[in-house]
């Protein structure tokens, strides 16, 4: 076997989070679905099981609830994505420079992921004047990594932080509500509509162990199931964004994510007994008990996940840092795993250790 990559420890200085401003409690979604699909929902009779069993309370979204009654084309969708992303990213960046102590104009590099959406240029080129960064910021933004961009994205700006010093802020935002299709009765997309919710989430990194980190990234590593593509993923199509979701995800986890973990974690060279707690993105409860299940944990055991999915759904790429921060609120342990699963089929993993702060 290689040996596992070298991987110099990047310090995690400030998590921040960001929410749009409406509220859509499960059975207000569940209403306005049925008023939008009327009908079309006879050859669906699950509909309403879906919407009980999803163990979501409440989602912020973009807009108020009656824009998503109406059709909407690309330029309207990306309209608002643009309008809410710029909103949503400077809440959570401004929130995490705070929690670090670091000032826009120290940071370095900058590191975008959503795939929610468009901007040429891109978001934080032209937020960057208003933010404070320097001219000479390095920018990279990512798109196409879905619900795995929270863990994948944030692995790519540890890579950039790692020499000692240089400081990098990552930001993810997801506007998932922006996708909602009402031309489109298929499954895939009723199920979305009761599972997708709207934020933003940032970390402020730097190169180095240090005392004013929360925690310290020691690994980092991505595996591609292969023949997987139609696991998870967007549809594009004049309308626009069209979900794409197995059913069967939960089933592809239980018989295949076991091997691959292993493999993840030896790449970070860890050993998954000296892991206190894995932190995930909570796709669903379906994915969550398979997940409990693939990761040996009793039924129950991903109780922050389960929280940050009652109170927000699934809002993609930034849902994990939404775990992450109730779980260093309640005490990390003294090693930790971010792990996420997104399009490609592919899942994400870092490997952390408690800082002092």
């Amino acid at each position: 076997m290689e040996p596992p990559p070298v991987f110099p420890p990047v310090a995690l200085l400030g998590l921040g989070l960001g929410l749009p401003p409406h509220v859509l409690s499960q059975e207000e979604a569940a209403l306005l679905t049925t008023r939008i699909f009327g009908d079309r929902l006879a050859g669906f009779p699950q509909f309403e099981r879906v919407f009980a069993n999803t163990g979501i309370a409440r989602r912020h979204c973009a807009r108020p609830a009656d824009w998503y009654t109406t059709s909407h084309g690309w330029s309207d969708r990306m309209a608002a994505y643009r309008q809410a992303a710029e909103a949503l990213f400077v809440q959570a960046a401004t929130a995490a420079l705070a929690d670090a102590g670091i000032a826009p104009a120290e940071v370095d590099c900058v590191v975008v992921s959503s795939s929610s959406g468009f901007a040429v240029p891109s978001l934080e080129a032209q937020l960057a004047e208003a933010m404070g960064f320097r001219p000479d910021i390095e920018r990279l933004p990512l798109f196409g990594l879905g619900c795995a961009g929270g863990v994948a994205g944030l692995a790519t700006a540890a890579r950039l932080a790692a020499p000692p010093g240089r400081i990098v802020l990552f930001v993810t935002m997801e506007l998932c509500s922006l996708a909602f299709r009402q031309d489109d009765g298929s499954r895939a997309n009723l199920v979305a509509s009761a599972l997708f919710g709207d934020g933003a989430a940032a970390c402020v990194l730097r190169g180095g162990a240090e005392e004013r980190a929360f925690a310290v990234i020691e690994g980092a590593g991505q595996h591609l199931f292969p023949r997987s593509q139609d696991i998870m993923g967007w549809r594009i199509d004049d309308g626009g964004f069209g979900i794409v979701l197995s059913a069967a995800l939960p089933q592809f986890l239980q018989a295949h994510l076991r091997p691959a973990l292993a493999r993840l974690l030896a790449q970070c060279g860890a050993e998954e007994e000296r892991i206190g707690r894995f932190v995930c993105h909570p796709g669903g409860t379906r994915v969550l008990s398979a997940l409990e299940d693939v990761l040996r944990l009793e039924t129950g055991s991903l109780d922050h996940e389960r929280a940050v999915l009652a109170d927000h759904g699934n809002m993609s790429a930034p849902t994990v840092l939404f775990v992450l921060d109730r779980a260093r609120r309640a005490g990390l342990p003294g090693r930790a795993a971010l792990l996420a699963l997104g399009p490609g089929f592919a899942a994400n993993l870092i490997t952390l250790r408690r800082g002092m702060r």
